[in-house]
């Protein structure tokens, strides 16, 4: 593995460095030499953060000036993710960077059409060095985004029948990222994230359960039930319809498919469901 010296070392653009992967990234490649840059829409409260809003494009070329490499992914919350990483991707190219690693979502690819598909095509169109990396659901979900009904009544509400999945940590997400952006042997490839195993939901309450020494069980429940809910979270009307549409492509069976693609990457195993509901147990206490 380089290293470098630090007035020689390259900078690596962080987008979303405050959330799940981006914060488990920015470690990753500090300890491989490189000076990190977090952009945050919030203003910066420390030295290595830059504002960068990809809603307005505020800050996009003063967040990517001097930069070698950028992780890119699109802001939470929006469903015309072409559109907001568009112009990213074109300033990252008007600024000569050296690599761009993308964070779409597995099944972007089956529509042609989709917002994320068509970021998709215009990195990899764009000339610049490129990967795009798809993970399946995040683990870390159980953690945020489904942790209430687990709190509050030690249940999972979702509306994905007995379907599994084989869902991704998001630190072997930020692992996989860190070797993408540091190293020459993957250029221009995509690559489906998923963990070793898929598991329903009943599995997944029954591993819970067994980290915390509380019991924990799933419920299903129908979209219609979940809406309300998702939208007196401040979720849009459109991003709440598409989490539904994925939660429906989630029971339909699309997300059990398993790849080796964090074995290849990262030259290990991905984490395990143990493992990270050992790591978690805290949050469900």
């Amino acid at each position: 593995m380089a290293t470098h010296t630090n007035s020689s070392s390259p900078i690596a653009l962080i987008v979303g460095a405050h959330g799940t992967v981006g914060s488990a990234l920015s470690p990753l490649l500090t300890a491989r030499g490189y000076r990190v840059r977090r952009a945050t829409s919030r203003a910066p409260h420390a030295a290595d953060e830059v504002h960068l809003n990809l809603l307005t494009g505020e800050g996009l070329s003063d967040a990517l000036a001097g930069v070698d490499q950028a992780f890119l992914m699109a802001p939470p919350g929006h469903v015309n993710q072409d559109v907001l990483l568009g112009p990213a991707i074109d300033a990252a190219r008007a600024h000569g960077l050296r690599r761009v690693v993308l964070m779409s979502a597995m099944g972007a690819n089956a529509d042609e059409r989709s917002p994320l598909r068509l970021a998709e095509k215009h990195l990899q169109a764009s000339g610049l060095a490129w990967n795009v990396i798809r993970p399946n659901w995040f683990m870390q979900n159980f953690n945020s985004y489904w942790i209430q009904g687990i709190r509050e009544q030690g249940q999972i509400f979702l509306p994905v029948g007995q379907a599994r999945g084989s869902f991704i940590d998001a630190r072997d997400i930020a692992a996989v990222a860190a070797a993408l952006l540091t190293t020459d042997t993957h250029t221009n490839a995509e690559f489906d994230l998923t963990g070793a195993e898929a598991l329903d939901h009943d599995q997944v309450a029954a591993i819970l359960s067994q980290a915390t020494g509380r019991t924990i069980g799933y419920t299903e429940v129908t979209p219609e039930a979940m809406r309300p809910g998702l939208l007196a979270a401040g979720l849009s009307p459109e991003y709440a319809d598409l989490l539904l549409l994925l939660l429906s492509y989630f029971k339909a069976g699309y997300a059990e498919r398993t790849t080796d693609a964090v074995q290849r990457i990262t030259g290990r195993a991905p984490i395990s469901f143990d493992k990270y509901a050992h790591d978690y147990r805290e949050a469900w206490a």
